[in-house]
């Protein structure tokens, strides 16, 4: 298998934003005084359907960080992370019924009726425990 290192790498197609996330992301870091930040993703145990979405405003980045930059925006993902999250769209829905992100991930073999949590495909899985043992 390859080197959980090299995981990270291409982050180009890693994580796709949509216009209006863009726009809800450069409101929030306008809000919070806060426009060179980034919005970090994150996963973690627990939810519903074993894995939870997580979203916070963040400062700062470590090596183990990627991030995503679109139209002046940035997104940070941890290399864990980003394992359950590569190939996701991230879209902002403001409607009669739901207002919030939404994420669209390909490594999820299911999700909760939420949304704010899923169960990560077999591969997905075994990628995450290469880079958590590392």
């Amino acid at each position: 298998m390859s080197n959980p290192a090299s995981l990270v790498s291409g982050l180009s197609e890693q994580i796709i934003l949509t216009d209006s996330a863009v726009d809800r992301i450069r409101y929030l870091l306008q809000k919070e005084g806060k426009p060179e930040a980034g919005l970090r993703v994150y996963i973690s145990g627990g939810g519903c359907a074993g894995m939870s979405y997580g979203m916070t405003i963040d400062e700062s980045t470590s090596n183990d960080d990627a991030v995503v930059k679109t139209k002046g925006v940035k997104v940070i993902v941890d290399k864990l992370s980003l394992i359950y999250l590569r190939g996701s769209k991230i879209d902002f829905v403001e409607n009669l019924q739901t207002s919030g992100f939404q994420i669209e991930n390909p490594n999820a073999a299911s999700s909760c009726g939420c949304g704010l949590s899923f169960k990560a495909n077999k591969d997905t899985s075994e990628k995450a425990k290469q880079v958590a043992d590392a």
